[in-house]
């Protein structure tokens, strides 16, 4: 299928690993010429040699941490200085926050700056200029709605699907789109710290319908069709990529 992203350009953050780095090579193998974010310079120069070798666009490479003040602003400003303009956003930077019933309030904000205020403030950023050029994409990695406990990157992703909703709302009759997506199990450096690999086994048996952990390319598949011309009239939503493992209806 031609997803007719030829010559489109996008910014993904939290490309060094994991999700964004799969979702970063995806779209370049499909045609766009990217910005790729991240903490770590060497793993970003990693992903873009990658995507070079695969006959895809020499990446900006923005080294930068979502915790810096003018974190949302540098992004921007080198995306555009790099690329001339920006077509497609994915906000993939964040982690989970499990916290105690009471925790200090400087640990929420950090967990909410991460997870929820820095994707906003980058999206402002670039939404402008996406509503003048008529087309855009802005695809949000979100988490899951049914949390264990209390968990800072939950409550900042609820937060992202209900921001996400309102802003597609106001952007749609210009031609720019807003999804999220909240990952299941999906294979990380995150997951292979946080859970044994008996664990993994287990749950994977007992809690999955497809019987195993998602791969990074699972869920951007889904994302990079997100971002086409093909999916023009799919905006607002929140899609679950989880092989079956939340039980909600919607």
């Amino acid at each position: 299928m031609d997803l007719q992203l030829g010559k489109k350009t996008g910014v993904v953050t939290g490309a060094s690993s994991g999700i964004g780095r799969a979702i970063a090579k995806g779209l370049a193998a499909e045609g766009v010429h990217l910005a790729i974010t991240g903490r770590r310079r060497e793993n970003l120069h990693e992903v873009a040699k990658e995507i070079v070798a695969e006959g895809g666009a020499t990446p900006v490479i923005i080294v930068q941490d979502a915790m810096a003040e003018d974190s949302a602003e540098a992004v921007a400003r080198s995306a555009l200085e790099g690329l001339g303009r920006v077509d497609i956003l994915i906000n993939n930077a964040g982690g989970s926050r499990p916290f105690q019933l009471h925790t200090a309030e400087e640990t929420w904000n950090e967990a909410m700056t991460l997870n929820f205020t820095r994707h906003r403030q980058l999206t402002h950023k670039l939404i402008d200029q996406m509503m003048a050029n008529g087309w855009g994409r802005v695809i949000n990695i979100t988490g899951k709605s049914e949390p264990d406990g209390i968990n800072g990157a939950f409550c900042a992703k609820a937060a992202m699907h209900s921001w996400a909703k309102g802003l597609s709302r106001e952007v749609g009759k210009k031609g720019v789109t807003v999804n999220s997506l909240p990952p299941g199990r999906i294979m990380s450096d995150q997951i292979l710290r946080n859970y044994t690999p008996e664990y993994r086994a287990w749950q994977s048996e007992h809690e999955i319908p497809m019987g195993r952990y998602g791969e990074p390319e699972d869920l951007a598949a889904l994302a990079i069709f997100l971002c086409s011309p093909l999916a023009q009239y799919i905006t607002g939503t929140v899609i679950p990529v989880d092989g079956g493992l939340r039980r909600y209806q919607f």
